[in-house]
């Protein structure tokens, strides 16, 4: 897509370029669970090199043996032309490797700086020299394009600056093989664009970069090469350039994938949600929503796009009752829910797909039973007298798992050993059976595979077409523009404007989410809705 283009200079693949990495017929197996099958490949030194592959392909148990935090079944590593074992995180830095995980492991009371040397303190006269990691977390981000305030809390910061501070992490330990786990899974479209003139900066300066996404709009713009996965072997590796979208996707799911908007039948259904001047402050107590009104009819998908941070996370949170509202009226199912008790909205008729799966969506520790169960436990047949009815628990769980397709072995599977598309489809199976008027689903498609993401949004369209409002909230806007009836543009906690999604351009819906043509006076002050 064109927010991508431009990163990616022509390789030149007749010359010689020395291997940085290179894994040669690597299996891993998790019981009966095959997750590398005898996988080999290699990676130049100084170039981009993306990993692609559908959910349990394989991508990131591969990396995560590279890294050495699992041990290969089979096969060999070589860095550098030297066969090395490379049995520990420790062992795998001290040989120039650095990963960037998905998931960040920062601690939000620490600044970034401390961040940064967590576990490699800078110490002075037996404690920590505070002022030598600053200036060193100042000279890297510096060096490296990273644009970090070394004394800034983690906890005020947003995700793509956490993303940065993880990445100074690795490059404070020497790494000259940077590894990222979906490093735009998390980020905004602008964000991810800073991210790719990173990691072209990386490779300008002699560095090596792998990193997995599910995003080939990104894969096509920023990498040198791809690898293929698919069912934990290697389909084929290949110069970016030599290949199309469309090559990309027959490799990774062997077949066609279409995203184009999605045929719908006209629904005049009954208004399910109402929002009416809708007010709510933010953590730090600054307005996040201002004066925000609109109403989702069943049988429609309304659409809620803009930059990440202009209201949409508070504006979720307010509807789904995590949140309270300052002033305004919010009605769910003719039941007035602004008061902001979540098991009251629940009732009203709320199933909720949240944007954080982790936090929010899953208890990583408990079974997908266990996760499905969420919510029901004291609804017949689920239970009976207090009494969980585990057998019909695990038969709707398996007939769940098939109909979502969770990459997983049966409905005991432990949630933390599942990918995070995978998780996500725990969330959407869980809240999608539920039969719920009213749909707030939030981000469905974040770090899910292609593949995937077409039978998501399938279930999205079944949802509508079956009669369920459905609010979409979503940083993708062609995502936004596949499946919404109608588009509400958020820009600085207000809705700048509503556009019809069969006659919307790209060009009109930025401009609104750039802020252009709002209207001045149109909402109150701050000081008239405290």
């Amino acid at each position: 897509m064109s927010d991508h283009q431009g990163f990616r200079p022509t390789p030149s693949f007749g010359a010689p370029m020395t291997n940085a990495i290179e894994m040669r017929g690597v299996s891993k197996r998790f019981g009966p669970v095959i997750a590398n099958d005898d996988v080999s490949f290699a990676v130049k030194k100084g170039e981009i090199h993306a990993i692609v592959g559908e959910n349990g392909a394989g991508k990131t148990t591969l990396m995560n043996i590279l890294f050495g935090l699992y041990h290969p079944d089979t096969g060999e590593i070589i860095i550098n032309g030297e066969k090395v074992e490379v049995d520990s995180p420790r062992r795998a830095i001290s040989l120039g490797l650095g990963m960037v995980h998905q998931h960040f492991k920062l601690v939000p009371s620490l600044t970034a700086a401390d961040n940064v040397f967590l576990g490699i303190e800078k110490t002075r006269n037996g404690l920590i020299d505070h002022a030598a990691q600053i200036a060193q977390t100042r000279e890297f981000s510096e060096k490296f394009g990273l644009s970090v305030d070394p004394e800034a809390i983690v906890a005020n910061l947003s995700v793509g600056i956490e993303q940065r501070i993880e990445i100074l992490k690795v490059l404070v330990r020497g790494a000259e093989v940077v590894i990222l786990d979906e490093p735009t899974a998390v980020l905004t479209p602008q964000e991810s664009r800073e991210l790719f003139r990173t990691l072209r900066g990386f490779t300008d300066q002699g560095m090596t970069v792998i990193f997995i996404s599910h995003h080939l709009s990104e894969v096509m713009a920023v990498s040198d090469t791809v690898t293929v996965l698919r069912d934990g072997k290697v389909v084929g590796t290949r110069p970016t350039a030599e290949l199309g979208e469309d090559d990309l996707v027959r490799m990774m799911v062997g077949r066609n994938v279409s995203f184009s908007r999605r045929k719908r039948p006209r629904t005049d259904g009954e208004r399910i949600l109402s929002l009416k001047s809708i007010w709510a402050r933010d953590n730090r107590g600054l307005p996040a929503l201002q004066d925000v009104s609109f109403d989702v009819h069943g049988g429609e998908i309304v659409g809620i796009v803009g930059v990440d941070g202009n209201g949409q996370t508070e504006l979720a949170e307010v509807i789904s009752g995590l949140r309270h509202v300052s002033h305004g009226e919010i009605v769910l199912h003719g039941q007035k829910i602004q008061d902001g008790d979540p098991r009251l909205v629940r009732h009203a008729g709320l199933a909720h797909v949240p944007a954080d799966r982790l936090h929010r969506g899953v208890d990583k520790a408990d079974t997908i039973s266990g996760n499905i169960l969420m919510g029901r436990q004291d609804e017949a047949p689920w239970s009976s007298r207090g009494v969980i009815n585990w057998r019909y628990v695990r038969e709707r769980t398996e007939e769940l798992i098939k109909r979502f397709d969770i990459r997983a072995n049966g409905s005991r599977t432990l949630v933390k050993t599942l990918s995070g598309g995978n998780m996500q489809k725990v969330v959407l199976a869980r809240e999608f059976s539920r039969a719920m008027p009213f749909l707030l689903v939030d981000q469905p498609t974040r770090g899910v595979d292609i593949g995937a993401m077409e039978g998501i949004h399938d279930e999205i369209m079944r949802q509508r077409n079956e009669g369920a409002a459905v609010l979409l909230i979503s940083v993708q806007l062609d995502e936004i523009m596949t499946l919404a009836d109608r588009i509400l543009v958020m820009f600085a906690g207000t809705i700048a404007g509503e556009v019809d999604a069969d006659t919307a351009t790209e060009d009109e819906i930025g401009m609104l989410m750039a802020g252009r043509n709002l209207s001045a006076a149109a909402a109150p002050t701050v000081n008239e809705a405290s």
